[in-house]
């Protein structure tokens, strides 16, 4: 075999060395691309796994950062990992993952990272970029280097989570032994920081359409339960009771409230409660012989000595709650109570209860002052309705007085001095705008009283009373009247031991009685009397009417007793006229006979002197 040429031997030689180094350089090749080809596959898995646990609790923020922390750890053959998230100025662990003791676990739940180059998160915050530590035990700037030997951590890599420019928190990774973390596994830190901030930011914006859905929902039930209030005002727009039932729970019910009440001052000055909802029997009958006063002993008194919202977190744990036994029985912890404030003024109070001790919100309570301001609405239109009601009332009823005094003199410039007529129309009248069922006047006759006109009254019982006297004396209203020249008020006969007078009462019918006596000059001259048939008392306003109408009776009894004392007088200067010009009429006849007498004698004596004369002269011749 012939040898080959020592060039040609050396260029082989050479050959085949190049060819060993190229399959070396593609064996080298080749395993780096193996290597690459298996983190891009851990990589695709990892955020595939990363995607899934989004995909199957996407606003579950807490679990989304758990997995990431152990991917990332996972991924990047870490000892531990963390996640930060910033809290104003300050970061606190939000998601932690790996070989990590509980005193170091303890340390980093409980602490808050500030900005500044002596910690991993603190130098991220800084600088706004990826930090290495390459020992955090031997880092001269590292301040925290105490808590990384408790943790046993060493190389250490951070990188901020960053949206929309502003730092929100840092991803950060350790390991036990001193080992930088190479660009690739910083880029994919990068990219689980990123995913980090898309979950934060998912869970930020949920969380928001959540409280938004939230607000819409309590506005909505708010709005609902104002409708349903507004329903019941305008089907019962004075019914004041109903409104103030229809708050009470509405209040209860949108403030996640187990019980409500609405307190309302009383006419002696303390409070008592109005409306009530869920509460039990038992509260109900403590509470009904309780009347509240400003002060600190109860959730009332508190309100009503402040004048503003106030909230007993537990009223076991309160030493100044007084009220125990309304307690055990309503069963309450947690109270809020506002106020029903008019003017300035608190004229009650809606209180909640909770049966557990859980303090209302802010936006509850906001709510309750609401329905408090609706409540005092309410009830300041009932007072105004019953307000015009009444002056309604009064205008009606002195029109009617007006009217009915208007008929009175009418039949009085009819039949002036018709006193039956008068008297009749005076005690129909006073019987029907005093509301009474009957009536009668009785009048002075012969120096007794007697029971003379009626209204309403039977045949039977006028018969049985006409032709007896009353006797002045307490056994009956009309004596009463007349023995003590004073209003009888008497609001059930068969009640009053002193009335005796029965056998009026049954023939009667009545039960209840006003005598109300007719007076000149301070003295009885009458009684004006009206009954009812049930039992109950005449109001002050038509015993006030009733002694009018007495006055009247007086003045008709006073203006004709005047005219027969006129007519009287009149007969009697009449006659008097009379014998006068009778005993005219004989002085004149006298006086002219004298005269007569005087002129004849005064002719005789003319007569005899002439004849005189001539006798005389007759006897001479």
């Amino acid at each position: 075999m012939t040898a080959l040429p020592q060039d040609v031997v050396a260029e082989l030689k050479t050959r085949i060395a190049e060819l060993e180094q190229g399959l070396q350089a593609s064996a080298a090749e080749t395993e780096r691309l193996e290597h690459a080809l298996f983190l891009s596959r851990d990589r695709q898995q990892a955020t595939a796994e990363v995607l899934q646990v989004i995909s199957r609790s996407a606003f579950d923020l807490d679990a989304v950062l758990q997995t990431l922390v152990e991917i990332a750890a996972k991924l990047c053959r870490a000892d531990a990992a963390q996640i930060y998230r910033r809290e104003g100025e300050l970061y606190r662990s939000a998601a932690m993952c790996g070989n990590i003791n509980e005193t170091y676990r303890a340390i980093e739940e409980a602490g808050a990272i500030s900005v500044g180059p002596g910690t991993l998160v603190g130098r991220v915050a800084l600088e706004g970029k990826p930090v290495q530590i390459a020992d955090a035990w031997n880092d001269p700037r590292y301040g925290a280097g105490e808590d990384a030997r408790i943790g046993n951590l060493r190389s250490m890599l951070g990188v901020p989570l960053i949206r929309n420019g502003d730092q929100i928190g840092a991803f950060a990774l350790a390991r036990d032994h001193v080992e930088a973390f190479s660009d690739g596994e910083v880029e994919l830190v990068r990219t689980f920081a990123d995913q980090a901030v898309i979950a934060i930011e998912n869970a930020r914006l949920f969380q928001e359409v959540q409280q938004r859905t939230d607000d819409l929902g309590e506005s909505l039930q708010q709005q609902t339960a104002t409708a349903d209030v507004l329903k019941v005002i305008s089907r019962s727009a004075f019914d004041l009771e109903a409104v103030l039932n229809t708050l009470t729970e509405s209040a209860a019910r949108l403030c996640d409230a187990d019980m409500a009440a609405i307190t309302r001052q009383q006419a002696d000055g303390g409070y008592a409660h109005a409306t009530r909802y869920n509460f039990a029997p038992e509260w109900e009958r403590v509470s009904s012989a309780i009347r509240l006063y400003p002060g600190r002993g109860s959730l009332v008194g508190r309100v009503l000595l402040e004048g503003k919202a106030v909230q007993i977190t537990d009223v076991l744990a309160d030493p100044e709650y007084a009220f125990h036994e309304q307690q055990q029985a309503g069963g309450y912890r947690t109270l809020l109570g506002v106020p029903l404030v008019r003017e300035g003024q608190p004229t009650g109070v809606l209180f909640l209860g909770r049966a557990t001790v859980k303090p209302f919100s802010n936006r509850q309570i906001e709510l309750v002052q609401t329905f408090a301001d609706q409540a005092v609405i309410a009830i300041e239109n009932v007072r105004l309705f019953d307000e015009v009601q009444a002056k309604t009332r009064d205008l009606s009823e002195a029109l009617q007085q007006q009217t009915a005094t208007a008929e009175v003199l009418k039949v009085i410039s009819r039949s002036t001095f018709d006193l039956p007529a008068v008297l009749h129309a005076l005690v129909e009248t006073a019987a029907r705008l005093c509301g009474a069922d009957k009536g009668t006047i009785t009048r002075q006759k012969d120096g007794a009283f007697y029971r003379a006109e009626s209204y309403g009254f039977s045949e039977a019982f006028m018969d049985f009373v006409r032709g007896v006297p009353v006797i002045v004396d307490r056994h009956s209203a009309t004596g009463r009247a007349l023995l003590e020249s004073v209003v009888v008020h008497i609001p059930d006969v068969e009640a009053d031991r002193e009335y005796t007078f029965r056998e009026g009462q049954r023939l009667g019918h009545f039960r209840s009685l006003l005598g109300v006596p007719m007076l000149r000059e301070g003295l009885p001259i009458g009684v004006i009397t009206l009954t009812r048939t049930e039992s109950g008392g005449f109001t002050d306003k038509q015993i006030e009417l009733a002694m009018t109408f007495a006055d009247q009776a007086a003045i008709a009894i006073g203006n004709v007793q005047l005219f027969d004392a006129v007519q009287t007088r009149t007969r009697e200067l009449a006659q008097s006229l009379e014998d006068l010009r009778t005993a005219q009429d004989r002085l004149v006849q006298t006086e002219k006979l004298a005269s007569l007498g005087q002129l004849t004698a005064g002719i005789a004596h003319e007569i005899k002197n002439p004849l005189n004369f001539v006798n005389n002269f007759a006897a001479l011749s």
